[in-house]
């Protein structure tokens, strides 16, 4: 696989993600929730830190050191990406590096951009709130401390039981697959993914 086709996996997939994350903090209140079908539905979160809103102590640099941690992350993965076609390596390998790459960068755009392009987002529960503004005024944050945008949500049970029998958790109630994640998020999903079920091909030599 060429480069350029590479770079068009990362170019589309990034388009998609940034369009969608740009509608829906547009046209969404913050924690505003639209059933699709009964397994899935739109609901628009933000994300403050890493994966399962988990954040770094401040001192660490809280928001500011995971950004740029991104950033020095994807430059790694772009070298691997380059790296990789020039070696004329796997396409599986290839096209699943791309996906790491462009949803990594997805998020990352978040990060850096979000908190001075938009302004707050009204929650839904408020009355009278608004939708966030684009190129806003009055921005919610500052510079690499922007928040992530979630809106894919996938509650395929919900509110279900442990029977009785089960040791610890008996008669508690559980869901399953509560995540709320985003297109970028689904591009690295699918990029590990495919390094893992097809890890013999994605590694295999040219």
């Amino acid at each position: 696989m060429s480069l350029r086709k590479a770079y068009l996996i990362v170019i589309l997939v990034l388009i998609i993600d940034q369009l969608s994350k740009i509608y829906i903090k547009t046209h969404f209140l913050l924690n505003e929730k639209v059933e699709v079908l009964s397994w899935f539905k739109i609901y628009f979160i933000e994300n403050e830190g890493m994966a399962w809103g988990a954040e770094l102590p401040a001192w660490l640099g809280g928001k500011l050191t995971l950004t740029l941690f991104r950033i020095l992350a994807v430059g790694a993965i772009g070298w691997w990406l380059h790296d990789s076609v020039k070696k004329h390596l796997s396409p599986y390998l290839i096209v699943a590096i791309a996906l790491i790459m462009s949803g990594a960068f997805g998020n990352i755009i978040d990060s850096v951009f979000y908190g001075v392009i938009f302004n707050e987002s009204g929650p839904v529960h408020y009355q009278g709130a608004q939708t966030a503004t684009l190129f806003a005024e009055n921005p919610y944050g500052k510079w690499f401390q922007g928040r992530v945008v979630d809106m894919l949500y996938f509650p395929i049970i919900t509110d279900a039981t442990w029977p009785s029998w089960v040791p610890f958790v008996g008669g508690q109630q559980f869901s399953f697959f509560n995540a709320i994640f985003n297109i970028a998020d689904t591009a690295i999903s699918i990029g590990v993914g495919i390094l893992i079920v097809f890890n013999k091909k994605a590694f295999a030599k040219s």
